[in-house]
């Protein structure tokens, strides 16, 4: 035989050497999760070892991060409920706990990237992404409470504002509002196809942000759909997104395959909740091997085309890298 292919698999040093996809602590956002109160660090019960933090451990986390080599960070907040309505009132408010969060990450480090969660179900007491109004979620008023959320966090120190939400429409919202209060440094991470899955259990327990009624399928993107995708990343960067988000990972890796090959953005994955909950599960049973499925999945969303990973497992992950 004149080629062999297992030459070049013969040996650590020459599968280094030809390794087309590699991770790095560069390659992470990490979600925080953030809460009011004092020395509050709550584990969420469907994320084992994957916390609440109020905002004085926050900070004491976020110089943790910053020293591991990780960069980025990507803010969500728990509103209490007393501070929930169908307005998303509290999501204006310029003292607002998510307000609060982006200062107090920039001055524990003030080097790290901040994004910012921009959606209205964690203020909403329907749970929805949106304005309900007889049922159905309502997407132009929505889209205009949408813009002015994001510009209350780029004024509080955001460097990029991430909306998840899916209503038509929202990135030119928002964009075209910073641009006009001069805020034309502040990025867009665009949840461009965001799915209607089933794997967000986890993370709507750590928020307490699930819909009241019904589900997300009006606004969240059909699984079954794939061209779709495309459509709709490619109509947000034409609004002014300056990176795109697949969401969920795994089961997704063919969308951002095809994302990949027809923009000139960077691509984001969301590694979601249930994805990290369900290898602590296999792995809490001794059914998998918890670190070299963790990695082998974060190399598979890469290989597919990943620019960026927001995942749970980042801070796991860097010490093994």
């Amino acid at each position: 035989m004149l080629i062999r292919n297992r030459r070049l698999r013969s040996s650590e040093a020459i599968r280094s050497l030809v390794r087309e996809t590699t991770i790095s602590p560069n390659d992470f956002i990490v979600p925080l999760f953030v809460v009011e109160g004092k020395n509050v660090k709550e584990e969420i019960k469907s994320m084992p070892n994957y916390f609440r933090f109020s905002l004085d451990l926050l900070e004491k986390e976020v110089k943790e991060l910053w020293n591991s080599g990780l960069k980025a960070v990507l803010l969500f907040v728990k509103v209490p409920d007393d501070l929930k309505d169908n307005a998303g009132t509290e999501a204006l408010n310029a003292d607002g706990l998510m307000q609060r969060a982006v200062k107090t990450v920039k001055d524990a480090a003030p080097e790290m990237l901040v994004m910012t969660d921009v959606a209205l179900d964690p203020y909403s007491s329907y749970g929805h992404d949106g304005i309900v109004e007889n049922g159905e979620i309502l997407n132009d008023p929505t889209k205009e409470v949408l813009a002015k959320m994001a510009l209350s966090h780029a004024q509080a120190g955001a460097d990029f504002v991430a909306p998840s939400d899916m209503m038509d429409g929202r990135i030119r919202a928002i964009r075209e509002l910073l641009e006009q209060e001069k805020f034309f440094n502040t990025g867009i991470m665009s949840y461009s196809a965001k799915y209607a899955s089933a794997f967000y259990g986890p993370f709507r327990d750590a928020l307490d942000s699930a819909p009241g009624f019904g589900d997300k399928k009006t606004y969240q993107m059909d699984p079954a759909n794939r061209e779709e995708a495309v459509k709709e990343t490619l109509q947000d960067i034409e609004e002014g997104a300056d990176i795109v988000m697949i969401k969920p990972g795994l089961c997704y890796l063919d969308i951002v395959r095809d994302i990949r090959n027809v923009v000139n953005v960077p691509v984001a994955v969301y590694q979601v909740s249930g994805e990290y909950a369900m290898i602590k599960a296999a792995a809490e049973k001794g059914w998998l091997d918890h670190d070299a499925v963790m990695l082998e999945q974060l190399m598979a969303i890469k290989r597919a085309g990943a620019k960026m990973i927001a995942s749970y497992f980042a801070k796991d992950a860097v010490k093994l890298l």
